[in-house]
C-alpha cells in the first residue's frame, strides 16, 4: 500500500519535493460519516501520506481509484496502483480518502481499525520430567555463553558437569577426573576438534560414550568423520528437553 502510494508520490513531483509520511490514533465520529457518506464510528489508525506534487483537479480525483486509469504516458503505469491500495484498505475494513487541488499537491488519509487484542495469562511451559538424568558429563564447547548455559541446564536435570573450553583442554580434563558417563563435544574447536579429541580419549576408555554437537551443516561437519561412522550427533540449535533426551538415549538409561 505504502510503495504504490509513494511511487504515485514520486512521479507527481519530477523536479523534487516533499513526501511526508506519518501515523496517529484517531477517531471517527458521525462527523466524518456524514460528511463522506461512509464509514464506521471507532477507534482507528491513520497513515497520512502527502506530496507536493503536481496535484489533481476534482475530475482526476473522482477517477484514481478505479482499475486501469491512469494520467500517466503510455508505458509509465498500468493504472492498477491506486486500486491496488484501495483493495487492500477495503480488505482490512479500512478507509482512504485524497485531498488535492492542482499545484497544490495531494494527501491521502488511510484509517485502518485498531484490532482489540485479547490478552490471556501466560503459563510457564515446564520441560517434561525425565527419568535417568544422572551421571558425570564431559562437556566441550569454545563458546563461553552457549557452555555455561548448558552447564546450567544439565545441572539443574541432576547431571554433574566437567567444562571443558577446547578438545585439548577435554583430554587433560578426562585423564584426570575418573567415573565420566559420557562426553559432549562441539564437533569443531581451537586447538583440537571434538572427534580428534574423542579418539585420543577413546585409546584410554575405549567404550566411553560421546554425543556430538555442532551448528554447522552436515555436509560440512561430514568431513571431521563424525556422521560417516555412525557417531550420535545432534544439530545446534536444539531444546532443552530434545538434547536431554538425546543423552539419556545415548547412555542407554532412558525410561
Amino acid at each position: 500500500m505504502l510503495l504504490n502510494l509513494c511511487t504515485n508520490a514520486r512521479d507527481a513531483m519530477p523536479e523534487g519535493g516533499t513526501l511526508t509520511i506519518k501515523t496517529e490514533p484517531a477517531e471517527l465520529t458521525s462527523d466524518f460519516t456524514i460528511a463522506h457518506g461512509y464509514g464506521e464510528e471507532g477507534r482507528y489508525i491513520q497513515i497520512y501520506v502527502s506530496d507536493t506534487g503536481a496535484g489533481m483537479d476534482e475530475k482526476t480525483k473522482d477517477r484514481i481509484f478505479e482499475p486501469f486509469f491512469t494520467t500517466k504516458e503510455f508505458g509509465k503505469g498500468t493504472g492498477l496502483g491506486l486500486a491496488i491500495v484501495y483493495g487492500i484498505i477495503k480488505q482490512h475494513k479500512g478507509y482512504i480518502t485524497c485531498q488535492s487541488e492542482p499545484g497544490k499537491g495531494t494527501t491521502f488519509n488511510i484509517y485502518l481499525p485498531v484490532i482489540k487484542a485479547v490478552t490471556k495469562e501466560i503459563q510457564q511451559i515446564k520441560p517434561p520430567e525425565l527419568a535417568g538424568t544422572t551421571g558425570t558429563i564431559l562437556f566441550a564447547e569454545d563458546e563461553d555463553e552457549l557452555r555455561k548455559l548448558t552447564r546450567q541446564m544439565l545441572e539443574d536435570a541432576g547431571y554433574n558437569v566437567i567444562e571443558a573450553i577446547d578438545g585439548t583442554d577435554a583430554v587433560n580434563k578426562f585423564i584426570a577426573n575418573k567415573d565420566i558417563d559420557l562426553l559432549l563435544f562441539d564437533v569443531i574447536m581451537p586447538k583440537m576438534g571434538g572427534k580428534e579429541a574423542y579418539d585420543k580419549i577413546k585409546k584410554i576408555q575405549p567404550d566411553i560414550k560421546v554425543l556430538f554437537i555442532s551448528g554447522y551443516p552436515a555436509d560440512f561437519i561430514g568431513k571431521y568423520g563424525v556422521l560417516e561412522q555412525g557417531l550420535n550427533f545432534i544439530s545446534k540449535p536444539v531444546s532443552p528437553t530434545m538434547l536431554l533426551k538425546r543423552i539419556i538415549a545415548v547412555l542407554g538409561n532412558g525410561a
